[in-house]
């Protein structure tokens, strides 16, 4: 019993793996929230997209000698305003809109690397770099994590009414474009700070599993906001148990912790829906 609370504090006797783990569920937990209305939305890839459109604004910003971050928001507001310009004029489906406004910048940030011939490492980008972060780095987590989910929290029920009754939204007095602006810079945010934690490439992981596993388990919005909170903030300590044991990276553990309580919600469900199958000739 003594050897296992050992090697579950021993860990975070580590300043690093502390900073670690406060970095991981200020990341995953806003961009839970934000899954369960992508998922609902169908929005659900826009994460990838904007994870790998941010690229130019981070070669721009080390030209400039500013912070990754900095470039990386102004290129995904770049994306998202881009996006939802295209969409509000022309009759493109909304997927093809994003992947070729995601084609497009992905592909200038290719050739700006490129031309810049540097000894930038574009590894942290695609992949995190979680064990890097500094105590001014969660800080400023801090802020932007805690004003995107006040954000979420206030602002839930006008997010729902524009986009699956826009109609309705309008007669209410709330405008529509408005909000969507509203939500896809708060999503820039959120992609931007799993970059700096996770990567770009399992960015897209937050903004889905979360919200994928809320839906299987609860119909109420509320109810999966709260689901899907609780799986980012156990699924980052039992990941980050994994990454300190096992030495792998922090993001990947904690998208493969995801995974499995994705796949146990499923299985869950697939076996509580079956049950009342069989159930329900007898209550006729």
């Amino acid at each position: 019993m003594v050897e296992w609370l050992w090697c579950l504090v021993y860990p975070f006797q580590f300043e690093f793996m502390c900073y670690a783990l406060l970095s991981a569920w200020l990341v995953s937990v806003p961009s839970a929230m934000f899954s369960c209305l992508l998922v609902l939305r169908g929005w659900s890839l826009i994460g990838d997209a904007i994870g790998h459109a941010v690229l130019p604004g981070i070669v721009v910003a080390y030209l400039l000698s500013l912070p990754f971050w900095v470039g990386a928001f102004i290129a995904a507001m770049v994306f998202s305003l881009a996006t939802w310009f295209i969409q509000l004029n022309s009759t493109i489906k909304p997927d093809t809109i994003v992947g070729v406004v995601f084609s497009g910048m992905f592909g200038l940030g290719i050739v700006l690397v490129v031309s810049v011939r540097s000894n930038m490492d574009l590894g942290h980008i695609f992949f995190g770099d979680s064990m890097g972060v500094s105590s001014s780095d969660l800080a400023r987590m801090l802020y932007v994590a805690v004003a995107l989910v006040l954000f979420m929290v206030c602002k839930r029920k006008d997010l729902l009414i524009c986009a699956f009754d826009s109609i309705h939204a309008s007669s209410l007095g709330l405008s529509v474009f408005l909000v969507n602006c509203c939500l896809l810079c708060a999503l820039s945010c959120s992609i931007v700070l799993s970059v700096e934690v996770v990567g770009s490439v399992l960015a897209v992981a937050l903004l889905v599993m979360p919200g994928a596993t809320a839906v299987l388990l609860s119909q109420s919005f509320d109810r999966m906001l709260l689901i899907a909170v609780l799986v980012a903030f156990f699924a980052s300590i039992i990941g980050s148990y994994i990454s300190f044991y096992l030495d792998a990276a922090l993001g990947p553990s904690i998208v493969l912790c995801m995974t499995l309580i994705f796949l146990v919600a499923f299985s869950s469900s697939k076996i509580c829906l079956g049950v009342r199958d069989r159930r329900s000739p007898h209550c006729e």
